[in-house]
């Protein structure tokens, strides 16, 4: 129970939508269950978790490409916006996360908002610590140019 905000903030990371990714969570919790003979004791319950969504994300993902059919809708809005000016720039930085390519969006969430570390990252990502380090470096910098911030080189 008390990894589902850390599931559900990894989830945006692939959905727009909080109902999809509220449905992503669901069915990672799901599986998870119905694995839970595969989760090995002693070894971080989280990352294992991270894992299975990723990759449920990513069979579904292969899944629609394979159907196509019809055209996706697109969630409208997620409510009414505060009039604060945090409230707006709460909503540029989460728009520009959600444009950067899924690998450098993946990496972000994971490293930079959830504190997992390089290691676990690269194992949940199926790639090298050094892939997650040049991602997540990737992201920083995409990020502060979408939201017209100066780099320092």
């Amino acid at each position: 129970m008390e990894l589902i905000p850390a599931l559900r903030a990894f989830a945006r990371t692939f959905c727009r939508s909080r109902s999809d990714a509220d449905d992503l969570v669901q069915e990672t919790l799901a599986k998870a269950i119905a694995n839970l003979h595969r989760f090995e004791p002693g070894t971080n319950l989280k990352s294992w978790l991270f894992t299975i969504m990723r990759n449920t994300f990513l069979s579904g993902v292969a899944k629609s490409r394979r159907e196509m059919t019809g055209i996706e809708v697109r969630e409208a809005g997620s409510g009414p916006h505060a009039p604060q000016e945090w409230s707006a720039q709460v909503h540029e930085v989460r728009a520009a996360i959600s444009r950067l390519p899924q690998a450098q969006r993946e990496v972000l969430v994971l490293v930079g908002m959830l504190g997992v570390s390089y290691g676990e990252a690269a194992r949940i990502c199926d790639c090298a610590v050094g892939t997650v380090k040049s991602r997540l470096s990737r992201a920083r910098v995409a990020l502060l140019v979408e939201l017209g911030e100066e780099t320092q080189s």
